[in-house]
């Protein structure tokens, strides 16, 4: 039997298949959460499953017959009960109009048992882990904020460096021509002042010429 055809046993009895299915897995669920957690979960006439821890050890290849070191591991266990193993065997026979694995005594149901407590513990170690995960996603995003606003600075900065560079650069620009502008009219008095020179050249030869006369 598959757990298809369980589903199928166990539908009439719970209002349908997708009830059964629901049924089925949420208690395979429970059962395996329990276990990995370290918790023995007992159903009374059935049996109980538990984590069993096997140490390290040196076993032997099958096929070449070597000697191998098999590393600590933990396995699940099941050990049926005593109500199971005495219908299997044939000392007790199954019931026509009754389930085959008696109920849980009165009020063993209406407290919390260890299993649902693991369980529990399971699903807040697995809501710690999805909150520690976004927190760590937070801290990612922030990084790379920060790392994009950096660089939005310094491509900011690079323009307004090219900016003062060139401002430095026309005033020295200005700078040069205020200089040409003062040093140009300096040569023009010079040059007005030579035809002066010209003048007494002249006076000097119109006294010679007079002398010889």
């Amino acid at each position: 039997m598959n757990k298809a055809q369980l589903v199928e046993a166990i539908a009439d009895k719970v209002g349908g298949r997708q009830q059964a299915a629901d049924a089925v897995d949420a208690v395979l669920d429970a059962i395996v959460r329990a276990v990995v957690a370290g918790d023995r979960v007992s159903v009374t006439g059935f049996g109980s499953f538990e984590k069993v821890d096997r140490p390290a050890r040196y076993a032997r290849n099958p096929q070449t017959g070597e000697r191998v070191r098999v590393k600590k591991t933990s396995v699940p266990r099941f050990r049926a009960g005593q109500g199971f193993k005495d219908l299997v065997s044939g000392s007790k026979k199954l019931p026509k109009n009754d389930v085959a694995v008696k109920k849980a005594p009165k009020g063993s149901l209406s407290g919390g048992s260890s299993s649902r407590t693991t369980v529990k513990a399971a699903a807040k170690k697995a809501t710690a882990k999805k909150a520690t995960a976004k927190k760590a996603a937070v801290k990612k995003t922030t990084a790379a904020k920060k790392t994009t606003a950096k660089k939005t600075t310094a491509k900011k900065t690079s323009p307004a460096a090219k900016k003062t560079t060139a401002k430095k650069a026309t005033a020295t620009a200005t700078a040069k021509k205020a200089t040409a502008k003062k040093t140009a009219p300096a040569k023009k008095t010079t040059a007005k002042k030579a035809p002066a020179r010209k003048a007494t050249a002249r006076t000097t030869t119109a006294k010679k010429t007079a002398a010889r006369k």
